[in-house]
């Protein structure tokens, strides 16, 4: 059985057109995120996917590994889906899909993933860490409601749960887009129409709810700084200089 971390990485990105690739600390801002992941102790491989050849070029130029994917690919999942399938990953393989924006991710987070996929009865596997009641109220920082087992209930660009009484006892969570499962459910999510709730919400992991399949969740400390935004990458620069 093999472990390895896929990276989506499209070119095209709304709000930061380029994202793979902005260099202003000297590295493409895909080499960090591979180079952070290369901390994990329980990966075997990673792979940069992409729909970009000067991506794949890029990856390539500082010793990465990387395949091309249809520009076409729905969200991130279908894209990894696709890689895994270039790849001939077998069904019982552990695919973690980390973003290709979080530079900052712990390698300990990776490690996590797998742990929970390997011991977990859920097929699919991600992260979340706590917020504050303000915080949630940010559309672009999806939260996510667990059941008594720590297994995902609902996610939501919406606050909640919706404290209704003020009391302020409420735990918010923020999900952190980091997942992980084994090949055989990787093609089966791929599979899957799309559910209304997730083209609603524009929320990819609630197609796996909408189907009736289990999601873990560990809760964690990492904030999940990913770059959106020039502002976003500007302040991580900032940080990589100790500014």
């Amino acid at each position: 059985m093999k472990r390895v971390v896929i990276i989506p990485a499209r070119y095209a990105s709304t709000r930061l057109p380029g994202k793979p690739l902005l260099s202003a600390t000297g590295k493409p801002l895909i080499q960090h995120v591979v180079e952070a992941v290369r901390g994990a102790k329980r990966i075997d491989r990673i792979i940069v996917a992409t729909d970009d050849q000067r991506i794949l070029d890029a990856v390539r130029a500082f010793g990465g590994e990387a395949v091309m994917t249809d520009e076409r690919c729905r969200c991130g999942t279908d894209r990894i889906a696709e890689a895994a399938e270039k790849l001939r990953l077998a069904e019982r393989d552990i695919v973690v899909n980390v973003q290709g924006d979080e530079p900052d991710i712990p390698p300990s987070c990776v490690d996590g993933l797998v742990e929970l996929v390997e011991s977990e009865d859920s097929p699919m596997a991600t992260l979340a860490t706590p917020m504050t009641a303000e915080q949630a109220i940010n559309p672009n920082k999806v939260k996510v409601v667990l059941d008594g087992l720590g297994r995902a209930l609902y996610f939501s660009r919406a606050r909640i749960p919706y404290d209704r009484d003020g009391t302020g006892n409420v735990r918010y969570l923020l999900h952190l887009g980091v997942y992980a499962c084994r090949v055989a459910f990787l093609r089966e999510f791929a599979a899957m129409p799309p559910a209304p709730a997730e083209e609603a919400e524009k929320l990819e992991q609630l197609r796996a709810l909408w189907h009736g399949r289990r999601i873990a969740v560990a809760v964690v400390t990492y904030e999940g700084v990913g770059i959106d935004t020039p502002e976003d990458y500007a302040a991580f620069v900032a940080r990589f200089r100790g500014g």
